[in-house]
C-alpha cells in the first residue's frame, strides 16, 4: 500500500528537512533511491521508492542496499545535488507530490518524488520547471530530458478528501517515520512481489498481445498468397490458347480474352491480358507474378512460424517469473528477461541472422554488408522500434541499434553505429561523411526499387569522422 497525502504531510512535518545538507545519494536499482542528510537534527537517511504498491518517501532507520553498479540518475544526482542545502520540502496539494528545492553554490534545483502507484517518478528540474533528468523516462507523459514538469499549475484541493484518507493506525513505538519504516519492512516484500507479479504479466501479455496480432496479420498475408498456383496455370491457359491472341503487335480491341479452365473442369474462364503484348508475353506476366506469390508465401509461413514460437516463448518466460517468490530476485528477472525480449534473436525467427553482429555492454548492433543482408535483416531481424543508419549518398550497409526496453540509445552507442555505418560504406576511404537514423518503423519501401531499398521518414542527421580507436575496440566485441 502507497503513503496517502495525509500520510506525506505528517512523514515531511516530522523530518523538518528545511536546512539540512545532502552528504550522499545512492541509487540501489531503477526505482531505489537513499539520500544520507545532515542537520539541526544530527545525520539521518531518506528513501524514496517509485515502485507500485510500496511508493513511499520516508526516512529509514536501516541500511539502504548498496548498487552493484552505478546508475544513471543517480550519478546525475551526485554531480548535481550532493552538497547541496535543503531549502523547502513540500508535498503540493494533496497530489502526494514532494517538491524539494535545494540550493548548491549559486545554483538551485527543483527535486520532485511523484508517489503515485500507477506513474510514480522521480524528476530533477531547473526552477523554471525544465526537465534536467528522470529517474524513468516516460515518453508519453513528456518526461524526459528538455521536457518541462509544473505540476503546481494542476494542484488537487485537499477539500472535499478529508474524510477519504485518514493517517494509519501503525503497531510499535516512535515516530510515524519508525513505525512506517517498520510497517514496509515487514509487508514490503509480500506487497513488491504482488506488484511485480502484475508488473510481468503487464509487460508480457501485452507482448503476446502484439505477436498475436501481427500473427493475424501474417495468416491473412498467407491466404492472399494461397493463389500462387492459381497464377501459374492462367499462363499456361494463354500458352494453350495462342491462337485466340493476335500475333506479335495484333490489334485485339478487348483486355479480357476467353478459355476454357481445363485445370478445373472445363469451365469458362476469362483472363485480363496486354493487347499489346504476345501471347507468350503476357502469360510470362503471370509466370513472374508466380514466382514472386511462391517466393513471398514460404517467407510468410517462415515469419508465421517464428512469430508463433516467440510467442510460445513469451508465455514460458512469464510462467517461470510468476513461480519466483523472491522479490529482488524478481525484479532482476524481469529486467534481465524484457532486455531479452527486445533484443529479438536469429533464433526465433528460425534463421540465421545475417550480417556481424557487435555487443556494446547491454545493446545490440547488427551491420547488413550488402543489399541481400540490408534486406534480410529489415524483413526478419528487426522491430520498428530498432534504430536505423544509414551513409548519406553512398552505397553501403545499414546498421541496426536493438532497442532496449525503456531505454534510449546512449550517445556512445550511437556512436559506434555511426562508426560502423560509415566503415562498411563506399564513403570509408572519406574518412568522414554525414549520416542519417530513424527509427525502423519510419522507413518505406521504395516501390518497385531495387532489394532493400527504403525511403526513411522523420530521419536526423549526424557528421561523423572514422574514429580508428573506436572501431578497435568495437573489434573487440564483434560476437
Amino acid at each position: 500500500m502507497s503513503l496517502n497525502w495525509k500520510e506525506i504531510d505528517l512523514i515531511l512535518s516530522e523530518l523538518d528537512l528545511v536546512g539540512y545538507r545532502i552528504q550522499k545519494v545512492n541509487q540501489s536499482g531503477f526505482d531505489v533511491l537513499s539520500f544520507k542528510i545532515y542537520g539541526q537534527g544530527g545525520e539521518r537517511e531518506l528513501l524514496a521508492v517509485i515502485q507500485g504498491e510500496v511508493c513511499r518517501f520516508h526516512q529509514t532507520f536501516r541500511a539502504a542496499p548498496k548498487s552493484e553498479r552505478p546508475l544513471r540518475f543517480g550519478e546525475l544526482l551526485k554531480s548535481r545535488i550532493v552538497n547541496g542545502w535543503i531549502e523547502e520540502a513540500v508535498q503540493l496539494g494533496s497530489d502526494r507530490i514532494v517538491r524539494c528545492t535545494i540550493r548548491r553554490g549559486e545554483r538551485r534545483y527543483l527535486l520532485y518524488f511523484r508517489l503515485w502507484a500507477n506513474a510514480a517518478n522521480v524528476l530533477l528540474c531547473e526552477p523554471d520547471g525544465r526537465i534536467i533528468d528522470v529517474m524513468r523516462r516516460l515518453p508519453k507523459r513528456g518526461e524526459l530530458s528538455g521536457g518541462y514538469y509544473r505540476p503546481e499549475q494542476s494542484l488537487k484541493a485537499k477539500t472535499g478528501q478529508a474524510d477519504r484518507f485518514s493517517v494509519r493506525e501503525l503497531d510499535g513505538k516512535g515516530t510515524f517515520n519508525e513505525r512506517i519504516d517498520l510497517w514496509y519492512a515487514e509487508q514490503g516484500a509480500s506487497l513488491s512481489l504482488e506488484a511485480l507479479r502484475t508488473e510481468a504479466r503487464r509487460q508480457f501479455e501485452g507482448s503476446v498481445s502484439r505477436l498475436e496480432a501481427a500473427l493475424e496479420k501474417l495468416r491473412k498475408k498467407e491466404a492472399d498468397f494461397s493463389y500462387a498456383a492459381r497464377l501459374k496455370e492462367y499462363g499456361d491457359i494463354i500458352m494453350a490458347n495462342m491462337n485466340m491472341l493476335p500475333s506479335g503487335q495484333g490489334g485485339m480491341t478487348e483486355s479480357w480474352i476467353e478459355a476454357e479452365d481445363f485445370y478445373s473442369g472445363g469451365g469458362i474462364l476469362q483472363l485480363r491480358v496486354d493487347p499489346q503484348k504476345s501471347a507468350a508475353e503476357n502469360a510470362a506476366v503471370y509466370y513472374e507474378q508466380y514466382r514472386k506469390a511462391k517466393s513471398g508465401l514460404a517467407d510468410v509461413r517462415a515469419e508465421i512460424a517464428g512469430t508463433e514460437k516467440k510467442i510460445a516463448r513469451q508465455k514460458d518466460l512469464l510462467a517461470e517469473l510468476l513461480t519466483e517468490t523472491n522479490p529482488l530476485r524478481l525484479k532482476k528477472l524481469i529486467d534481465n528477461r524484457v532486455g531479452q525480449a527486445g533484443q529479438g534473436t536469429a533464433k526465433d525467427t528460425g534463421r540465421k541472422r545475417p550480417g556481424l553482429t557487435f555487443r556494446r555492454g547491454e545493446w545490440l548492433l547488427i551491420v547488413g554488408r550488402d543489399a541481400k543482408e540490408n534486406d534480410e535483416l529489415l524483413r526478419r531481424h528487426v522491430k520498428g522500434n530498432d534504430l536505423w543508419l544509414h551513409v548519406r549518398d553512398f552505397a553501403g550497409s545499414y546498421v541496426f541499434v536493438k532497442q532496449r526496453y525503456g531505454k534510449t540509445v546512449p550517445l556512445p552507442v550511437l556512436l559506434d553505429a555511426a562508426n560502423l555505418a560509415l566503415f562498411y560504406s563506399k564513403g570509408r576511404n572519406a574518412g568522414k561523411g554525414e549520416l542519417f537514423y530513424t527509427q525502423v518503423k519510419y522507413l518505406r519501401r521504395a516501390k518497385n526499387g531495387p532489394k532493400g531499398l527504403v525511403i526513411p521518414t522523420q530521419e536526423k542527421n549526424l557528421s561523423i569522422t572514422l574514429d580508428n580507436r573506436r572501431l578497435k575496440e568495437l573489434e573487440e566485441c564483434r560476437e
